[in-house]
């Protein structure tokens, strides 16, 4: 579980809707970014660069790696604004240690989120998706087993959209980010399950005999998202 303490003002950033970067104060102090990689996708970050949201319609993600980082930019501001509105709407009965470790949670994906911003504002500023709208209208988030049932499924989601792409990815630095990420969203995967069953950490549904995660589909994690996303997402060449 993450000791990160609250920060004053910085909390803020990680409650703020799905399209809003955080502040680069916020995103230096919780990334712990560090050369290489990573300082190419920084190098593209920008207060100033807010994606606009658009009306409901089709968003299409692009094709070749600039396809793999939408689609991974996607997913991640799904996750981001799920989490945003758990810590800001606690559902009832949450106890300290469970608010500690979703708000970690919630830092992550916002850094997560902004990490694929950055990148593709570096490789194809042009082709950036809009920042989308979710659709959360099926979470009770008072709910306690309605909000850890939906973590559960954004995080294994995640996880199997991340070893799916993997083959897809042909740029090294990418590549190296995405192994980052996933092994972090394993580890909220691996918690969201344990609090909803203890011990269900690792279950047969999403690690196989050989001790293996699952990978899915472009097409199949994109079914899967889709009703808590407003926006239509094709991604038939992601990857391509």
């Amino acid at each position: 579980m993450s000791n990160i303490t609250q920060k004053g003002s910085d909390e803020a950033e990680f409650a703020k809707p799905l399209y809003t970067p955080i502040k680069r104060r916020s995103f230096f102090m919780y990334a712990g970014a560090t050369a290489g990689a990573t300082a190419l996708l920084l190098s593209g970050c920008d207060d100033d660069d807010d994606n606009v949201t658009t009306p409901s319609g089709t968003v299409n993600l692009g094709s070749g790696d600039v396809g793999v980082l939408n689609y991974a930019y996607a997913l991640e501001q799904l996750e981001a604004a799920f989490y945003a509105k758990v810590i800001e709407t606690p559902y009832s009965g949450i106890t300290n240690d469970e608010r500690t470790a979703l708000t970690a949670i919630a830092r992550h994906e916002a850094i997560h989120r902004d990490f694929f911003k950055a990148a593709l504002t570096k490789a194809a500023a042009t082709q950036i998706i809009p920042g989308l709208n979710p659709d959360f209208s099926k979470v009770n988030f008072n709910d306690r087993n309605s909000v850890l049932t939906t973590a559960r499924t954004f995080e294994d989601l995640g996880v199997a959209a991340y070893n799916g792409a993997g083959s897809l990815i042909k740029t090294n630095d990418y590549l190296l980010i995405a192994g980052k990420i996933v092994s972090v969203e394993a580890r909220h995967a691996a918690y969201i399950r344990d609090l909803i069953t203890p011990g269900s950490f690792s279950g047969s549904d999403v690690v196989n005999a050989q001790g293996l995660d699952q990978a899915l589909s472009v097409a199949q994690v994109l079914a899967a998202a889709q009703p808590f996303i407003k926006e239509t997402l094709n991604g038939n060449d992601v990857g391509k």
